[in-house]
């Protein structure tokens, strides 16, 4: 399908800004606007590289924000739109749910309901919702082997699982009620440059660096299964574009690793390539009390998007994480910026009030 002009929510972000410099780069007669609120997890410096393309433009404003979301889409044409923006820390949902349920459920909903507003005067052909959503929202497995399919019963755990999971619902209720062209995915633990340093690896490489403790949680027994961050954006693109209305698609690394085996391997590698003893760092790994609601382990089954739309990943774990490790410690002044809260300032001055 053909699209003229692209809404990504959360575009500043992790997630978000990997598919934003996707679309950018792949789709220059594309117009791509990135509509981010710039929460502490936002960051334009993801964008450097893209920023002054003809095809793209950033817009601050809060997918809450009823009639500025819908002016945006009125006002841009839009006829797709990506939604990424979303409070996704697991332990800041268990202090503050209420902020949770503000920004992902009602804030899916004043999207939803700004494009019908807007779509349904000018039909629904050619038009598409793509909701981006979690493994989380199917709860947890066993160790025997079972994988999350797309037929999984939903079963979520924390307040961030469930406001996903509620806004999933919204998603196909408005399909189903409406005849909104919608469509979901549920993708594992993403990994890749950029993220947020509250996320287990750039944290643990960030401390790392200083020689400080490594935080983990239990025994390090939970398991995830790890996806390249770069390969979740590939899919995000094929189902935007070739995906079937009111489908559901997994989208896994299929790479099952124990927290703990997962942080030897990022405390090997970081040593290696700081030139210090491999292993070395071992001893700053300090067991805390389990995270409350800690799920045991995630799987994804993407057999589904794998045979009918063609994606595999485009590197082993291996070699992802490799990346992974090498271009945070290449980039530390991004790391420092971020860590410190200068980015912050930086953007409170631009924009207002972050």
């Amino acid at each position: 399908m053909k699209y003229k002009s692209i809404l990504i929510t959360g575009g500043a972000g992790f997630i978000g800004s990997h598919v934003v410099r996707l679309f950018v780069n792949k789709y220059p007669d594309i117009r791509i606007i990135n509509l981010d609120k710039l929460t502490y997890a936002g960051n334009l410096a993801n964008l450097k590289d893209i920023e002054d393309c003809p095809n793209y433009q950033f817009v601050k404003a809060d997918i809450c924000d009823f009639e500025t979301v819908r002016d945006i889409i009125r006002r841009n044409e839009v006829d797709a739109i990506v939604h990424l923006a979303a409070e996704s820390h697991v332990d800041r949902s268990i202090t503050d749910p209420f902020l949770f349920a503000r920004v992902n459920v009602m804030g899916t909903l004043t999207l939803l309901e700004a494009a019908r507003q807007v779509w349904e005067i000018e039909g629904w052909e050619g038009k598409r919702y793509y909701q981006i959503s979690t493994d989380e929202v199917y709860g947890a497995l066993q160790f025997d082997g079972t994988l999350f399919t797309e037929t999984t019963r939903y079963d979520p755990h924390s307040p961030y699982s469930a406001a996903k999971a509620s806004a999933d619902h919204f998603v196909r209720a408005y399909h189903d009620t409406y005849g909104m062209p919608t469509v979901i995915s549920n993708c594992s633990n993403n990994y890749g440059p950029f993220q947020f340093p509250e996320k287990l690896i750039p944290l643990f490489l960030n401390n790392i660096r200083f020689r400080k403790p490594l935080p983990v949680y239990g025994k390090g027994e939970n398991v995830r299964d790890w996806l390249y961050v770069v390969d979740h954006a590939r899919a995000i693109d094929l189902i935007l574009h070739e995906g079937q209305v009111a489908e559901t698609y997994n989208i896994g690394g299929f790479n099952e690793w124990k927290n703990i085996d997962l942080i030897k391997v990022l405390i090997q590698t970081a040593d290696r390539l700081l030139g210090r003893a491999e292993g070395e760092d071992l001893d700053l790994i300090t067991y805390v009390a389990d995270r409350k609601g800690h799920d045991l382990r995630y799987a994804i089954d993407s057999t589904k998007i794998a045979t009918e739309l063609g994606w595999k990943p485009s590197v082993t774990f291996e070699q992802g994480i490799e990346l992974t490790i090498r271009w945070y410690l290449e980039h530390q002044d991004w790391l420092d910026n971020v860590t410190s809260g200068d980015y912050l300032q930086y953007y409170e001055k631009m924009y207002g009030n972050c």
